[in-house]
């Protein structure tokens, strides 16, 4: 055989596994179908302004491990994560914090706002929440969970929060300070120069074709190489034995505008039900220090600026899968598919996909280490 791993994917865990695999002495080949390295963290330089094709990603973690390690392959701008949210013309900070309150109620101080959430709470009434409506009320209150919970989630799941199950949200986080930084972790920022620099990085030396699809090929390929690592649709790879996990997929629409500064920020969220799109990113905002709008500050700014709508949409086969519907039912789904995954010899399932559980990127590094340490030994 002439691959010790073929690796399908060059996406997050892919690249990972290929980089440690090729430090310990390993052939490695990687294959994707798109006509890209970095999966859904890809990014491509428009206008001098690094857009996330597939959404905005911003790398977090409290994890040093991780955090160290990615730092070998990128440095980090010093990006926070502050998003605003649109409810008709009102505007919101998130997460949940007292500057959203102060907004919404008039209220100034951590015990006023503690005590109207108490308030609302009470008068709904709700011990035993029967559905995603329920429990986010028995939470937060109605005020939060009409004007920034309900339509938004709506839009996200495709369903109406009354028929979604309670456990979705089990908790939304509540701020009783001023802090607009939407993650408790220790790190954050964004590689300067974008992803898809880094994931190149990774993959320095490591044999990669792209516009291959696995299953086209699935025979040739697997006979050249002694193990497989498949970060794909675990249900596909079983040929959807079992059924079909369910998976929601997201639409973008992205232009350039005759703009130095669109919405001043780089994420909008956008929570009414009858607003199609969920979100709209202004990428140069990922940007720390590039993104103009401060006035005197900068000597130099870009007059233009790309903006992508985000639509959340139903999956179906052959559609691009973003996340997995982790609810019972599907989890369920997947441990059959897990029982066949376990009696593999020679293949490794990963990622978001493989793995069928909603990770974000730094989780998705950690078990890449995992996997090929595993491997390896």
């Amino acid at each position: 055989m002439k691959y010790d791993y073929l690796i399908v994917g060059a996406g997050l865990f892919g690249a990972v596994f290929a980089h440690e695999a090729k430090k310990a002495g390993k052939n490695v080949l990687v294959i994707d179908k798109r006509a890209h390295i970095g999966g859904n963290i890809y990014t491509k330089e428009v206008e001098g302004i690094q857009v996330h094709e597939y959404g905005a990603h911003i790398f977090h973690t409290s994890d040093k491990k991780v955090w160290d390690y990615v730092q070998q392959f990128a440095e980090f701008n010093r990006y926070t994560n502050s998003p605003v949210a649109r409810y008709k013309d009102e505007l919101y900070n998130l997460p949940f914090n007292m500057n959203t309150f102060s907004k919404m109620w008039g209220i100034s101080t951590p015990q006023e706002a503690k005590e109207k959430i108490a308030e609302q709470i009470k008068e709904a009434g709700i011990t035993e929440p029967k559905n995603l409506e329920e429990q986010a009320i028995s939470l937060v209150g109605r005020d939060i969970y009409e004007k920034l919970v309900k339509g938004y989630t709506e839009k996200q799941w495709g369903k109406r929060a009354t028929e979604l199950p309670s456990f979705i949200i089990r908790r939304l986080p509540v701020r009783f300070v001023y802090d607009n930084n939407y993650f408790n972790d220790k790190y954050q920022g964004i590689p300067i120069g974008g992803y898809t620099k880094m994931v190149e990085k990774m993959l320095a030396g490591v044999e990669v074709r792209l516009n291959t699809d696995y299953f086209t090929n699935k025979e040739k390929l697997d006979a050249e190489a002694e193990n497989v690592v498949f970060t794909g649709m675990i249900d596909e790879y079983y040929n959807y034995c079992y059924g079909e996990l369910e998976y929601r997929s997201l639409r973008f629409e992205t232009e350039v505008l005759d703009e130095e500064n669109h919405q001043g920020n780089a994420v909008v969220n956008y929570t009414e039900y009858e607003v199609p799109y969920t979100r709209i990113i202004e990428h140069k905002h990922l940007e720390y220090g590039c993104q103009g709008g401060y006035g005197n500050t900068m000597t130099e700014s870009n007059p233009k600026t790309v903006i992508t709508r985000e639509y959340p949409a139903q999956w179906k086969k052959g559609d691009e899968p973003y996340y997995p519907m982790n609810d019972e039912k599907n989890n369920a789904l997947y441990q059959k598919y897990q029982e066949l995954a376990k009696k593999e010899e020679h293949v490794i399932f990963g990622g978001r996909l493989g793995m069928y559980k909603y990770y974000d990127m730094h989780q998705v590094i950690a078990e890449a280490l995992k996997c090929v340490e595993e491997s390896l030994a």
